[in-house]
């Protein structure tokens, strides 16, 4: 598959995170394999959160496709990246066709980036998560790789103003040991097992963050923050769909 504008991207990206200081930390990526098709299940905290989650894939030199609603891929600016990117145009009102192109991406050996919670978690906990990425590892025989991402709801998240011009910000991601998930596995267990697991690092790196500050509205509830707990952020939801 011709790479003309997935290297450039990548460049472009890390010329910026080096221009703003984002201190970056990555941690983990030995679980994410050289070669063969992957699934890489990803919380989803932030707008950007595709960007480091393919950033975590980097030290691997694999490029991921991430799985993207259809209305990014009709933006003037950023669909016709996602298309040279080649990643995947979620339709969710008939999502068959994209599952079927993630499916072949992944048997064809490529790595195929998923945000299970569906949609950013304001929150900043772990939602219920959706089977499809359990469902996609099972039927192309590759391993479901869990990924946390921390920090990067600073820069833009739901509900919140952009704040794109902070400089300095610390940023982690950390990937998880692969969950083989066998062709005739229980979908439902693996999805519970892929959530506990996907807590769990999220909990580690949210331990391990360097900045730690009482009342900010990035951190969790049950951390001292100031955002939603998982209860009210899903009354938000309700009001407020994405």
């Amino acid at each position: 598959m011709a790479e003309f504008v997935y290297p450039p991207v990548i460049l472009a990206a890390k010329t910026l995170f080096r221009v703003m200081d984002y201190r970056i930390d990555v941690q983990g990526t030995e679980h994410i394999p050289a070669t063969g098709g992957a699934v890489i299940a990803c919380n989803h905290v932030s707008y950007l959160d595709f960007i480091f989650c393919g950033f975590g894939a980097q030290p691997a030199k694999r490029l991921v496709r991430f799985m993207a609603k259809e209305a990014i891929f009709r933006n003037a600016v950023a669909g016709p990246l996602m298309r040279g990117m080649h990643h995947i145009s979620v339709d969710r009102s008939a999502g068959q066709a994209s599952y079927q192109e993630a499916l072949a991406k992944l048997k064809a050996g490529e790595v195929v980036g998923v945000f299970p919670e569906a949609t950013i978690s304001r929150s900043f906990t772990v939602k219920e998560l959706k089977s499809g990425s359990a469902r996609l590892a099972a039927e192309a025989g590759v391993p479901l790789i869990p990924m946390a991402l921390w920090g990067t709801q600073r820069l833009w998240t739901k509900g919140r103003p952009r704040d794109m011009g902070q400089r300095h910000v610390p940023i982690s991601i950390l990937t998880g040991a692969p969950i083989q998930v066998a062709p005739d596995a229980d979908l439902d267990a693996v999805t519970a097992d892929l959530r506990v697991k996907m807590t769990a690092l999220v909990e580690r790196v949210q331990k391990d963050y360097p900045d730690q500050e009482p009342g900010a509205w990035w951190l969790p509830a049950h951390l001292g923050g100031t955002a939603p707990t998982l209860e009210e952020a899903a009354e938000l939801e309700a009001r407020k769909p994405e």
